[in-house]
């Protein structure tokens, strides 16, 4: 059963919808029971109080997230990521990634994931946060889960 919890808005749930598809279609490449779906509860909470999200720019988010608990896999925590996912784990465009680049040096994120068409909006980013940050363009989820996901599991 998957469960979607929190603030969200239609585009929102509807982009980890997206994400889960994406990853019943590489179950098999990422050593996921491919029933995972109907054998496991994914409850996703994007907590925030009040504060109602929507839009598609954590999509590849939502998706490394549940493939990091299904494979055991962790995150690296240093990583900031925005992004939209397709159906077959293209990454997409995003709006607003000036503010969310900035937000994540606030926070001492030192690598962050942009889709690579949103490459010409490190234009408008200060030298001084390009100079702490380190931004890998992905275009596919491949290129998210190797930058994004520890090769080893934990147990």
């Amino acid at each position: 059963m998957i469960v979607l919890t929190g603030q969200l808005g239609d585009v929102m749930k509807e982009s980890a919808k997206a994400g889960i598809s994406y990853i019943r279609s590489v179950c098999e490449k990422l050593e996921i029971d491919p029933d995972f779906y109907r054998n496991n509860d994914i409850h996703l909470h994007l907590p925030e109080g009040a504060v109602p999200k929507d839009g598609p720019s954590a999509g590849i988010t939502m998706a490394l997230c549940v493939i990091s608990a299904l494979t055991k896999r962790p995150v690296y925590g240093n990583i900031a990521m925005t992004g939209e996912i397709t159906l077959r784990g293209r990454v997409l465009a995003v709006g607003g990634v000036k503010e969310k680049i900035l937000a994540a040096h606030r926070a001492g994120i030192t690598k962050v994931l942009l889709p690579k068409e949103c490459e010409y909006d490190l234009e408008d980013i200060p030298q001084n946060v390009k100079d702490q940050v380190e931004f890998v363009l992905v275009e596919t989820m491949d290129d998210v889960l190797e930058h994004a996901l520890a090769k080893e599991k934990i147990e």
